[in-house]
């Protein structure tokens, strides 16, 4: 993959750094070392993030509802951003948010108008509480496909 800006180079040749070369055009082509992402920077598997998609998917196709997950940073007020990370979902009326923000202990649904008649506060607690649970015990990737499915059974099938 490249990417960069063009850069026309007018100075001496042999100042440049190791992996420089100037090309027939007068551009500067800097090669950099690629590095792979640590894998511990990342919470789940490949595999836990496919089960994770499907139960999106799943949830959506099942009650007709938009679910989606966020995780990650939800700032100082965490019920102010997941509502604002909600309004950008696509057909939001009918959209379930669940953030969370692990750092911070942070867990939250946002649902949309139409939605909030077929997943009413009970339900959305219900699930919360559950997630909740096994966040405790470490279980970040459990706790959301559980979280998903109960959500999903409160919501109902499509109607």
């Amino acid at each position: 993959m490249a990417g960069g800006s063009v850069v026309v180079f007018d100075g001496n040749e042999e100042e440049l750094p190791e992996g420089s070369v100037v090309t027939n055009s007068g551009r500067l082509s800097v090669a950099e070392e690629f590095h792979e992402p640590d894998p511990s920077d990342h919470p789940f598997t490949p595999v836990q993030l496919a089960r994770l998609d499907d139960a999106l998917t799943l949830a959506s196709r099942e009650t007709g509802l938009r679910f989606a997950l966020y995780l990650g940073d939800l700032g100082a007020d965490a019920r102010a951003s997941a509502v604002a990370l909600h309004d950008r979902i696509d057909g939001r009326v009918e959209a379930v948010l669940v953030a969370v923000s692990p750092q911070q202990r942070q867990l939250e649904i946002v649902t949309g108008s139409e939605a909030m008649v077929r997943l009413p506060d009970r339900g959305a607690k219900l699930a919360l509480m559950s997630m909740v649970a096994s966040f405790k015990e470490g279980d970040l990737f459990g706790g959301l496909l559980s979280g998903l499915r109960m959500l999903a059974d409160q919501a109902g099938n499509r109607p």
